[in-house]
């Protein structure tokens, strides 16, 4: 545990990529199985210890340290395990050694409820600051500390000198503390096995289409980007999967989907609801909104099934029959998914269409004119691609919308996690609900935490706390005088909030200083964006 401590702490105050890959892939060749393995589902989101929450470390700190004291400790820290690793008193006896992070995982795994303080303070006992940050990151699953999953795979195969796609391939097939996965990279065994079971494959990607950005339709095909999930179904051995963008197996959430899939394939595409309550094309697809009615949901009833019918728009095909395309030109792949897609449901799948366009110029336009509700913007992918993972250059662009802007004022604030838990990051802001002049109310309409700078991020710490008015808990109330330009995707009629929008991925565009927070937009103007209207 000591040196998974170590590694935690150098990762925090690491701001490089590069160092910190250099740092896991050191840490990953050093330290011995299974402690890694654990370390490396740790650092990946991939433990979960139900017994232990947020909950359990503020009622052992209520145990052992004065109330008034802890709440000013942690609203100036900002981080609950840092404050806790600080602040935990000394044991009266000399500790037991430090325990492994096998130690640990193996401990909290068996933890109930009832158990789970006692243990918890135990192994706190034996730690020092460091250890005790480190050991309650583990255990509550909230590391933060700027570890993606690819980052962490990226590592690894720096650390053993393999390829990133082969670590991306086997990674999916296996559970920590991977040790398989481990004995391949290290030589001491053959890759894992693939092709037994419905395996998650990692997704192509791709990057966003800037100005100037030499693309010829003579080399490129172009498709529309749809607006909803990106799924992959997997067919093996009689059994499906659907699985998310980052792996997730939700086939529980979309069980009609699961179930239509009968072809050994593993297919690519959008997991969209079909119908026109709001918006979208006739028998296509609804907008974002009306897909949002299912997501989340582990077990839909047979009503929500039916209000909200879900289907899959294809984009690729991966592997046929249990022959892998992935190698093949994206054109040869669009002609076997063209001749796969008859034999699907097709109530639940079709496939998304080339668009007809001349030029780049006449793709423009009809970018331009596209109005569908579930139209997010358009996909060019090189007609001779294979399928790789991750983003390569050159090979796929995205062409989204542009964005809708809105001018709001700041409501309320939050401190962020992880390196930013010291400042406040997380914006709430509002709309007139009128006049404001005639006393009209400021409505909140969304929330963001990021499309500024860090220089923008230290400023805006700074007008927050000199701006307070009110307290409530962690969040902080402004005085209403500063005006953000924000920036979504879409907009969508809301029954859940106040306001009665919800806005898709807003992100500040403009901090608006020289604006008298009057001369903010209405609720009006949000709403008459409305794609969607229910």
């Amino acid at each position: 545990m000591k040196a998974f401590a170590a590694l935690i702490d150098q990762l925090v105050y690491t701001r490089s990529r590069n160092g910190k890959l250099a740092l896991i892939a050191r840490y990953l060749r050093e330290t011995p199985d299974p402690d890694r393995g654990w370390a490396l589902a740790a650092m990946t989101d991939g433990l979960n210890f139900p017994a232990v929450k947020a909950g359990t470390v503020r009622a052992l700190m209520a145990e052992r340290v004065d109330e008034v004291l802890w709440a000013l400790s942690r609203d100036y820290v900002g981080d609950t395990a840092e404050t806790a690793s600080l602040l935990w008193p000394e044991p009266p006896s000399p500790p037991a050694p430090p325990p492994s992070v096998a130690e640990v995982v193996e401990t909290l795994h068996h933890a109930t409820r009832a158990t789970a303080p006692a243990l918890l303070a135990g192994l706190l006992d034996r730690l020092d600051a460091n250890g005790r940050y480190a050991l309650l990151k583990l255990a509550t699953g909230a590391m933060r500390i700027g570890i993606s999953a690819r980052l962490a795979k990226v590592a690894f195969a720096q650390a053993f000198d393999v390829s990133v796609d082969e670590v991306e391939e086997y990674w999916h097939g296996q559970v920590a503390p991977y040790l398989p996965l481990f004995d391949w990279a290290s030589g001491k065994a053959a890759p894992p096995r693939t092709d037994l079971l419905p395996l998650f494959r990692p997704f192509m990607l791709a990057h966003p289409l800037e100005d100037g950005t030499d693309v010829s339709l003579a080399d490129y095909a172009a498709e529309w980007k749809w607006d909803g999930i990106r799924v992959q179904l997997v067919h093996v051995h009689g059994e499906t999967r659907v699985y998310s963008r980052g792996g997730d197996d939700i086939s529980g959430s979309f069980p009609e989907i699961a179930a239509a899939l009968q072809v050994p394939a593993v297919l690519d595409g959008e997991l969209l609801v079909r119908g026109t309550h709001q918006g979208g094309e006739e028998g296509g697809a609804a907008s974002f909104n009306a897909l949002q009615q299912r997501l989340g949901r582990k077990a839909p009833s047979a009503r929500m099934q039916g209000d909200y019918p879900a289907f899959v728009r294809l984009y690729d095909l991966l592997i046929d029959e249990g022959e892998d395309l992935r190698e093949w030109a994206w054109e040869q792949r669009r002609a076997r998914l063209e001749a796969l897609v008859p034999r699907l449901d097709p109530d639940r799948f079709d496939l998304s269409q080339v668009i007809a366009a001349n030029d780049m110029d006449d793709l423009a336009e009809i970018r331009a004119r596209a109005r569908d509700a579930a139209i997010e913007g358009v996909m060019l992918k090189r007609r001779d691609s294979p399928y790789v993972a991750g983003r390569r250059t050159g090979l796929w662009y995205k062409w989204k919308r542009d964005p809708l802007l809105v001018d709001c004022v700041l409501m309320y604030a939050q401190r962020g996690s992880g390196k930013r838990s010291s400042f406040y990051s997380d914006f709430t802001f509002g709309c007139w609900d009128g006049d404001p002049d005639a006393g009209a109310e400021l409505l909140p309409v969304g929330k963001a935490y990021f499309g500024f700078t860090d220089a923008e991020l230290k400023w805006l710490d700074s007008y927050v706390r000199s701006h307070t008015v009110a307290r409530f808990g962690p969040v902080r109330e402004t005085d209403k005088s500063l005006v953000f330009e924000v920036a979504f995707d879409s907009i969508h009629a809301s029954k859940r909030h106040k306001s009665g929008v919800a806005m898709r991925f807003p992100r500040i565009s403009r901090i608006r200083a020289d604006k008298p927070a009057h001369e903010a937009d209405r609720l009006a103007t949000l709403k008459a964006m409305i794609a969607d209207p229910v």
